[in-house]
């Protein structure tokens, strides 16, 4: 493995600027852009992943007065469709409360009814006439406003001004609807700055074409911090390092957003590798065989759940899916790549052909790139073309603090972490795909939600696709480990490194702005 000695402060191998200056089809300037956050490490208290108090101390400063994304307004398209959004033991209703787009036509309050605490929508709820209390009837326009009181005259202090529902500040961007507890919270347009300039595909005419929602053994911070950054590619995602440049990924900060991009094609400098290697997978298929780049080892399925490894010098063992020795002289291997090889694989996807095409990066990227636009050109035409090679095929992922996740443009993923409940070490990764509607077309209705427990695989969801729920059970065989490694770590902290990184660390000090402020922090 080359790339592990210290002394400067990037790869020393290309870099994610050098692959998109040559690419066929340049990127915007928005992605040559370069906004580094400052070096060095920042080292993160264990306790803050798993206490009672830290967990507390988020809800108190941070849920209570952030904005967050709450729903999207495609949930809630018609008056009287209300959106449950629960955050860490809080929970509130977003209701339209008119049609359109205008100020006041989607309202939130706190989910609870005024007189005993009931909450008044345990669930989302379509064309609502007004907010009614179960317990004892009492209602609420859609607008807030008091309705009715049930035996009102045994209320004598109870006015229409003094028991309206209070509003929660309310916010749009992109088609989302956003939420702030705070009466106090500047603008939503503040918050997010100049966001729109970083994607050339307007949010606003995206509709989700798939959501799910995988509850998670591990704080949300873990989760989250695991989908921030490509430096766990060479331990989590081996399969990756033949053609995806890990080593000489971009990472970007500005105030509460931060950027990472990976490149597709150029192998990993961790590998000895200089071009996409399509050896690595000796009978060209995603899930059927692999050849480690690093250790040598082919892992090849046998069936669900058994994996053959077979290592340089011709000796071999089986081992099941978590990467468990059942038989053979080879008594160890990799549990990602088990995972990968002999986990689960939605029905018809077993054969997932891999696509290496030219003999150099250069070569595949313009081939790969050519290819995508070749699928999308029905729906876009020859505007396709004006898109940039980097836009079709490479790893481009923003984070909008505190737990927001989009890509970019032609890449639908778009992910939120949340606390599950009032439980520190549990967490809720959601995932959507946010897809273009066609010009000219009717807009789709958003996707139901799958939802996954703990025990569930991510290829239950099957509208995600093999390919990118097997990444996730590889990552997912991390988070429970790391929450319980946090409990037992003998330095008590966690250390981030200085470059790759720099979006955790990024978030780590907006975090810690929040926390210990008493007032909520502004972003001009």
């Amino acid at each position: 493995m080359v790339e592990t000695k210290t002394g400067h402060d990037r790869t020393a191998g290309v870099t994610y600027n050098d692959v998109i200056r040559a690419d066929t089809v340049p990127p915007p300037a928005v992605y040559l852009e370069d906004s580094p956050y400052p070096g060095g490490v920042t080292k993160v208290a264990t306790h803050r992943y798993w206490s009672r108090q830290e967990h507390e101390r988020e809800v108190e400063r941070l849920w209570k007065r952030v904005w967050q994304m709450a729903c999207h307004e495609d949930d809630i398209p018609n008056v009287g469709d209300t959106h449950v959004y629960e955050i860490a033991g809080l929970s509130f209703i977003v209701v339209r409360n008119a049609p359109g787009d205008g100020p006041g036509a989607v309202k939130a309050f706190p989910n609870a009814c005024l007189h005993r605490g009931r909450q008044l929508c345990e669930a989302h709820r379509k064309g609502l006439k007004v907010l009614r209390c179960p317990f004892h009837g009492w209602s609420w326009h859609l607008d807030g406003k008091l309705k009715e009181v049930p035996s009102h005259w045994d209320f004598p202090s109870v006015t229409e001004e003094e028991y309206a529902l209070p509003a929660v500040s309310v916010g749009h961007w992109g088609g989302f609807v956003f939420i702030n507890p705070d009466p106090d919270a500047e603008p939503l347009a503040d918050f997010l700055g100049d966001i729109d300039r970083h994607f050339s595909l307007p949010f606003k005419r995206r509709y989700k074409a798939a959501h799910m929602v995988k509850r998670l053994p591990c704080n949300w911070k873990v989760a989250q911090e695991a989908f921030m950054e490509s430096y766990h590619v060479v331990g989590t995602h081996p399969e990756l390092l033949p053609m995806f440049l890990d080593t000489g990924s971009k990472y970007d900060v500005w105030p509460n957003i931060s950027r990472a991009m990976s490149a597709s094609g150029p192998p990993s400098a961790h590998t000895d590798l200089d071009a996409p290697d399509p050896s690595a997978f000796p009978e060209g298929q995603a899930f059927t065989s692999f050849r480690h780049p690093l250790s040598g080892h082919v892992y090849r399925r046998i069936e669900e759940n058994r994996v053959e490894v077979t290592r340089p010098d011709g000796k071999t063992g089986l081992f099941d899916m978590t990467g468990a020795h059942v038989e053979g002289e080879v008594v160890s291997a990799d549990a990602h790549m088990c995972n990968w090889i002999g986990g689960k694989i939605a029905p018809g996807e077993e054969n997932m052909p891999t696509r290496f095409a030219g003999a150099s990066s250069a070569d595949f990227r313009a081939d790969a790139a050519r290819d995508r636009r070749e699928l999308l050109r029905p729906q876009w035409g020859d505007a396709i073309d004006g898109f940039s090679d980097a836009d079709m095929i490479d790893a481009i992922f923003y984070s909008v603090f505190p737990n927001l996740h989009p890509w970019a443009d032609f890449n639908p993923i778009f992910y939120r972490f949340r606390p599950d409940g009032d439980n520190p070490e549990q967490s809720l990764h959601e995932v959507m795909y946010m897809v273009q509607v066609p010009e000219g077309e009717e807009r789709p209705a958003p996707a139901k939600c799958t939802f996954l427990d703990l025990e569930d695989d991510y290829t239950k969801a099957t509208e995600f696709g093999s390919y990118l729920n097997k990444i996730f059970n590889q990552d997912g065989l991390n988070h429970a480990a790391v929450q319980k490694g946090l409990h037992n770590h003998p330095k008590g902290e966690v250390i981030f490194a200085s470059y790759q990184e720099s979006k955790i660390r990024d978030f780590h000090e907006k975090l810690n702005r929040w926390l210990d402020s008493e007032t909520a922090p502004k972003s001009r």
